[in-house]
């Protein structure tokens, strides 16, 4: 510092683009970055749960944020240095409460799945019946999946949908009488209806189980007041903070009214639970970070963004239905889609990876009551949050979906007409030589890149 000069110094770093700085001291970092920003710019990020954050929000993240070791909460941490750290967190807290109104908010769980083991660490013994939305139905890994900590440590119990794809709300109330959860979880990934706070509340009350919300994929919604809202009926939520929120990667844990009611120490066993029972120093330049989405959520401008999300979903439902591709419930009143693709014998996967080489990106997913396994689906799940945040509207949810539908036909026929069996998708050489056989994909991936120049991404909200 001495050598160059402080003053020069600063001078330096006023001027300097981050990215020079990237690129002199890591080229190969630089250049996948850019590669990385090129195909996010070219491409259509059509995975429900993917969204862009604002300029404002990637700086916070990138910020001196970054550097501080803060152990502990507010007022009782282990190191010193805290006085700005400490106001950070509790300015974060404070937008969370008012933006959804609940009584308590701890910010520092890493993402969601950590959020809801706090909730199971806090309030449950091992071995603990759970019960949640079963995965192939809609629900998430940490709701009770054998293979996740929350089906190995506690005895995992599902709720299921019917045979149109809804949630069966009479059975899920019987089976819960004979098992007895001590939580039940309301919560989905990939079930594209609202969910019943009310009945589920009521279903909770029935076997005295706690009620956690586990609303990650549409928190945004909720506070754009078109998806139900489980602040009055849950009594603990956990949400991602990115998704439909378009935040900083983290978590928030909630403790709403009801809950203070039902256990008024319900927020310090969340905050041990955090810390120091599953985690040590949050990353505060995330916690900025979700402090700048969360002053962005609460504009009006972010309710308009919610409502146009909804509605370009139920836009690119009906023209995928009207091109001859079914839906799970046969349709969509949320962000997500799913579709069935057994009608066309193709694998989710051998989809999704035929999209990506037209440059729309969206992820296989099992469909209720899949006859195949978890890797070689019959589903592909989409959404519309990044598109929306783009500024695409019903036009372009329109042009899209006859995209898709191409590709999803020409797939079907191109496996069809080259013989391939079920065992021979499965391998990776199969399944190029099933996209190489489609032959509007590189058509397609100049329109959508032409569509997408129109469309850049966005940086201020």
């Amino acid at each position: 510092m001495a050598k160059f000069g402080q003053f020069n110094f600063f001078v330096l770093c006023a001027t300097m683009n981050l990215m020079d700085y990237l690129a002199k001291t890591d080229q190969k970092t630089a250049s996948l970055l850019k590669l990385e920003q090129k195909r996010q710019a070219e491409t259509l990020m059509m995975i429900p749960s993917e969204n862009y954050v604002s300029r404002a929000v990637l700086e916070a993240v990138g910020s001196e944020f970054q550097n501080k070791y803060a152990e502990g909460y507010p007022g009782k941490r282990y190191y010193q240095g805290q006085k700005y750290i400490d106001q950070l967190e509790r300015l974060c807290q404070e937008r969370a409460k008012k933006l959804f109104g609940v009584e308590y908010v701890n910010v520092q769980a890493l993402s969601g799945a950590p959020a809801n083991s706090a909730v199971y660490h806090a309030l449950l013994q091992i071995g603990d019946p759970i019960m949640g939305m079963a995965l192939d139905q809609g629900g998430h890994i940490t709701h009770g999946l054998p293979i996740n900590f929350s089906g190995r440590y506690f005895s995992s119990h599902f709720y299921y949908v019917d045979k149109n794809g809804l949630i069966d709300y009479e059975r899920f109330a019987s089976d819960t009488l004979k098992i007895k959860p001590k939580i039940i979880i309301a919560g989905i990934t990939a079930y594209p209806r609202q969910l019943d706070f009310a009945k589920f509340s009521k279903i909770a009350k029935s076997v005295n189980a706690y009620l956690l919300a586990d609303m990650s994929h549409v928190a945004g919604l909720i506070i754009g007041g078109v998806y139900s809202n489980p602040v009055p009926h849950a009594d603990i939520i956990t949400t991602t903070t990115h998704k439909t929120l378009r935040g900083a990667r983290g978590a928030l844990v909630m403790i709403t009214k009801k809950g203070l009611e039902k256990d008024p120490l319900l927020p310090q066993k969340i905050d041990k639970a955090v810390f120091p029972g599953l985690q040590g120093g949050p990353h505060m330049n995330n916690i900025a970070g979700i402090a700048v989405a969360l002053k962005e959520a609460g504009k009006p401008a972010f309710k308009k963004y919610a409502r146009a999300i909804v509605r370009n979903a139920a836009s690119l439902a009906e023209s995928l239905s009207k091109n001859g591709i079914k839906l799970a419930s046969d349709g969509t009143d949320t962000h997500l889609l799913l579709l069935d693709l057994r009608e066309y014998a193709i694998f989710g996967k051998t989809a999704a990876e035929g999209l990506e080489e037209a440059g729309i990106v969206a992820n296989y997913n099992s469909i209720p009551y899949d006859p195949h396994p978890p890797f070689y689906t019959s589903g592909l799940r989409l959404g519309t949050p990044a598109l929306t945040s783009r500024g695409m509207g019903k036009s372009q949810m329109e042009k899209i979906a006859v995209w898709i539908a191409k590709v999803v036909k020409e797939l079907a026929l191109a496996k069809k007409e080259q013989k391939i069996d079920f065992d021979s998708e499965k391998k990776k050489l199969s399944r190029q030589k099933i996209i190489f056989g489609a032959k509007s994909i590189k058509r397609i991936r100049q329109a959508v890149k032409k569509l997408c120049g129109h469309f850049p991404n966005p940086v201020n909200y």
